[in-house]
């Protein structure tokens, strides 16, 4: 494997792990404001998270590649309202797309055919994570501040089949 896209993806690994901090705070801080259903939804999101640095880590692993875990960097998140988490878990979302796009460019340019039906999973991948997430923000945004849809929008979010 090239050593640029062998790295690339071990940063990856790392970044995978720090989204799924990322959907932590932002779990804590939807507990913080009494909406347990969006709670367990970014509560989910983190494991699903965590499961995609396993699949990034064991494609290295089985292709002989040490992975190696350095710091994750974890941004300060604060969410006084639902719209600022979900428009926060979209904004990373984006972030998380564009480096998986790099992944996929230096795969192609190294033309590493091993590589492609991993990062073509994860474009796909990114592609259902934007348009969740946008769908919940464009549902928060046509409530408002509506008590009683937030509500519905928080028991719908909290029925999510992990």
């Amino acid at each position: 494997m090239n050593e640029k896209l062998q790295t690339l993806l071990n940063t990856q690994v790392i970044n995978e792990h720090g989204a799924a901090l990322v959907y932590t705070q932002l779990a804590y801080e939807m507990d913080d404001l009494s909406f347990p259903g969006m709670r367990d939804w970014f509560y989910a999101q983190a494991e699903e998270e965590r499961t995609h640095a396993q699949k990034l880590a064991d494609h290295l692993l089985d292709r002989g590649y040490r992975v190696e875990l350095g710091d994750i960097p974890v941004p300060s998140i604060k969410a006084a309202t639902p719209l600022d988490a979900f428009e926060a878990a979209y904004a990373h979302e984006q972030k998380v797309s564009g480096q998986i796009r790099e992944i996929a460019r230096l795969a192609d340019e190294v033309q590493d055919l091993d590589s492609r039906a991993l990062v073509n999973w994860f474009l796909n991948e990114q592609i259902e994570e934007e348009d969740t997430v946008s769908e919940i923000i464009d549902q928060i945004k046509l409530v408002g501040n509506d008590g009683s849809g937030l509500l519905r929008i928080d028991a719908r979010l909290g029925s999510r089949d992990n």
